[in-house]
């Protein structure tokens, strides 16, 4: 096979029997072999593709790199057991996802940091062209490479139903979450962002009619992400009660949808670790005709007062904060200080990537000629231009995925450092630095172990002969 080079690269590094791996040198294993490792899980052939993912994944598992569920966690929040002045950043990385999570771990280790989310959303799945068993590969990877220790939380984010389709096809759109999630735990997502709120039905009489749809399927996938568990893991849930960029969440909403699911779920079963709740942001930011982003008002006081309900009422962690990342700087300290357990950031990552002076104009030309021709539908009459290609522009980040992992080096590596300051910027400001103890605490990820075979070879390989074939 073509991946020869990727075992010489290891010879003297990690020592293989059968499928079991030993690092004989980390420190030459945080270097050029494992870029190359990674990249081949990313663009390598499927049996090579398959290796390299079973490979790094063993590696995590002997170095103390696994994935994990922050349940527990979280579950001692809202018991009280901990503080609530720190709220978890879950970080979408839609695009230089090694880059980008090994400025992540730069961040985490100068702050030791154990509080923080990896997370990609259903739809971010499919237009960067990421399934769940690469982005976990390259959490992993990128983990190894920075010398971080500890659990990782990788998440599925708005595993979200679409209500035009349930509303035509209910069977065919619960089978696709369905597919979805038994994926990403396979994956090693142990936390799942269920995102029914879609089928919140306003015109009903009563909010407990509203929410109905709501959490009965929310309870639906909650049973089946249980029936799914592996040994020693309970997955994190999340629940969602309003669609963000729709009217703000109140405390009746909470208690009827809280009421309602709990009540659907068989008893003793574990349920949602957490809500996300509408207080006024949107995804991406609100675009002006110039391509800026307008400042968007948080309702703090409806954040701060749902978080208090869903802790001291249901005993979760909290409320969560969508689209939170394109908010002003002075902002992010406000979170940890309303009691919110956790808030979801994307867009200024990208951002920081599309609008760098360093990016290549002639890419960043070839880019937005792609949007202007295969996604000219989305131009809605009214929009300046500038205001579809900013909101275009992920849209591009799967079909221009090689070139972007291609850079120059010199490129990703300024753009690296900038989103590393960003990163501890964050982690300061929302009060996750120094709690690497506390998730030691209550987070044990269990030992689990994969092959090739895990990861979609044809035939059963093991580790060392689907590199050294």
């Amino acid at each position: 096979m073509a991946d020869k080079p990727l075992l010489d690269d290891l010879q003297g590094i990690v020592a293989m029997e059968g499928n079991k791996v030993q690092v004989l040198d980390e420190s030459r294993l945080r270097g050029p072999a494992l870029d190359g490792l990674v990249y081949a899980a990313v663009f390598g052939e499927a049996e090579e593709r398959a290796a390299a993912r079973a490979l790094l994944w063993e590696l995590g598992q002997a170095l103390g790199v696994r994935p994990a569920s922050i349940h527990d966690l979280y579950m001692a929040r809202g018991r009280g057991e901990t503080s609530t002045n720190w709220t978890v950043p879950a970080m979408n990385l839609r695009t230089l996802t090694y880059d980008m999570a090994r400025a992540v771990f730069r961040a985490a280790r100068a702050r030791n940091v154990g509080a923080m989310i990896f997370e990609i959303a259903r739809s971010e799945i499919g237009y960067t062209d990421q399934r769940p068993a690469e982005y976990a590969t390259v959490v992993i990877g990128a983990a190894i490479r920075e010398g971080y220790r500890g659990p990782l939380f990788i998440q599925g984010d708005h595993f979200q139903v679409s209500a035009k389709k349930y509303a035509t096809a209910r069977d065919a759109e619960v089978g696709a979450v369905e597919d979805l999630i038994r994926e990403a735990i396979a994956a090693g997502f142990f936390n799942i962002d269920i995102d029914t709120s879609t089928l919140v039905d306003l015109s009903r009489p009563t909010v407990a009619e509203q929410q109905r749809a709501n959490y009965e399927v929310c309870a639906h996938f909650t049973r089946l992400i249980r029936s799914l568990e592996p040994e020693g893991v309970t997955v994190s849930v999340g629940g969602e009660i309003g669609e963000v960029g729709g009217h703000n969440t109140t405390e009746e909403e909470v208690r009827a949808f809280m009421d309602g699911y709990n009540g659907s779920l068989p008893l003793g079963m574990p349920g949602v670790s957490k809500l996300s709740i509408q207080t006024g942001t949107f995804h991406g930011g609100v675009v002006l005709p110039d391509g800026t982003l307008a400042r968007v008002k948080i309702d703090f006081d409806t954040l701060e007062r749902l978080s208090r309900v869903a802790r001291e009422e249901y005993g979760l962690a909290g409320a969560v904060q969508h689209g939170a990342s394109t908010l002003p700087p002075e902002a992010f300290h406000k979170f940890p200080e309303a009691g919110t357990a956790e808030i979801h950031l994307a867009t200024a990552f990208q951002n920081l990537l599309y609008d760098h002076p360093l990016f290549p104009a002639d890419l960043r030309e070839e880019i937005y000629a792609y949007l202007r021709k295969e996604h000219a539908a989305d131009w809605k009459e009214g929009k300046t231009e500038e205001q579809f290609l900013y909101e275009a522009r992920k849209k591009a980040l799967g079909p221009f995925k090689r070139e972007l992992w291609n850079l120059p080096a010199e490129v990703r590596e300024t753009i690296g450092q900038e989103l590393e300051a960003q990163f501890i910027f964050l982690f300061e400001q929302l009060g996750v630095t120094d709690t690497a103890g506390m998730v030691a605490r209550y987070v044990r990820p269990p030992e689990i172990h994969k092959t090739p075979a895990d990861f979609g070879a044809e035939k059963a390989l093991s580790i060392s002969e689907g590199l050294a074939d």
